[in-house]
C-alpha cells in the first residue's frame, strides 16, 4: 500500500462525519472511500458551490475572498468541479489550510495529480468519495449527490453565484432547510439567493467565524 492508497471509512467509526447521517438520513452512505488525512473531516468546514457560468465581477471577487479565507486557515470542502471552484482550489492549495476534495465518482483508481502530492504528504488534504468502485464515471446525478454530501459535512456554505433555476440554486434551497448558514457575494447577480435569505460572505470573513 502506498501513502496515497485509498481506504474505507465505515459509518460508526470515529472518523466518519456524523453530519452525513444527520442530514442525509435514509440516503446516508455507509461506506466512504478516502485518500489522505481523514482527521480533517472533524474540522469546521466551509463548502463552496458555484454555477459553471459566472459573471466576471463575481469571479474576481471570489478570487479575492478565497485568498482571505486561505489566510484565515479555514478548511474548505467542495467538488471543485466548475471553473470557479477549480480556481478556488488552485488558490487554496498554495496556502497551509486543510482542504477536502469530493469527486463525483469513485476514487479507487484515481490518479493523484502532481499538485495534490505535497498537500497529501503534509496531511492537509483529504480526497473523499461516497461512491463505490463501480461508480467510475461522473454524471449530473452523481454531481448532485456529491454536492449534498459535501453540504452535509460542511458547517457553512459559500455560493458565489447560482444561475437562476439551476441545480446550484436548488441545492441552496435545500441547504437552507437544513438551517445551514449560507453566504454569497451580495451583488445584483445574487438577487435570487438574497431573496432566499442568503447572507453576505464578507460578514463571515470579517468576523473570522472560524
Amino acid at each position: 500500500m502506498t501513502r496515497f492508497s485509498p481506504y474505507r471509512i465505515q459509518q460508526g467509526e470515529s472518523n466518519y462525519p456524523s453530519f452525513v447521517t444527520k442530514y442525509l438520513q435514509e440516503n446516508t452512505h455507509r461506506t466512504l472511500t478516502a485518500i489522505g488525512n481523514s482527521k480533517i473531516l472533524q474540522n469546521k468546514a466551509l463548502a463552496v458551490f458555484c454555477s459553471n457560468k459566472c459573471p466576471g465581477n463575481i469571479i474576481l471577487k471570489t478570487h479575492d475572498l478565497m485568498k482571505q479565507i486561505r489566510e484565515k486557515g479555514i478548511t474548505v470542502i467542495s467538488g471543485f468541479h466548475s471553473a470557479v471552484e477549480r480556481e478556488c482550489l488552485n488558490i487554496l492549495l498554495k496556502g497551509r489550510e486543510p482542504v477536502i476534495i469530493c469527486p463525483a465518482r469513485s476514487i479507487d483508481k484515481m490518479r493523484i495529480k502532481t499538485e495534490y502530492k505535497k498537500p497529501l504528504e503534509d496531511r492537509r488534504l483529504l480526497i473523499v468519495s461516497p461512491f463505490t468502485a463501480k461508480e467510475k464515471r461522473i454524471s449530473s446525478e452523481r454531481a448532485n449527490e456529491r454536492n449534498r454530501f459535501a453540504g452535509a459535512i460542511a458547517t457553512s456554505i459559500f455560493i458565489p453565484y447560482a444561475e437562476p433555476n439551476s441545480n446550484t440554486e436548488k441545492l441552496c434551497r435545500e441547504l437552507l432547510t437544513w438551517n445551514k448558514p449560507v453566504f454569497t457575494i451580495q451583488t445584483g447577480s445574487a438577487a435570487n439567493l438574497i431573496s432566499l435569505g442568503v447572507k453576505n460572505i464578507e460578514n463571515l470573513v470579517i468576523a473570522g467565524a472560524y
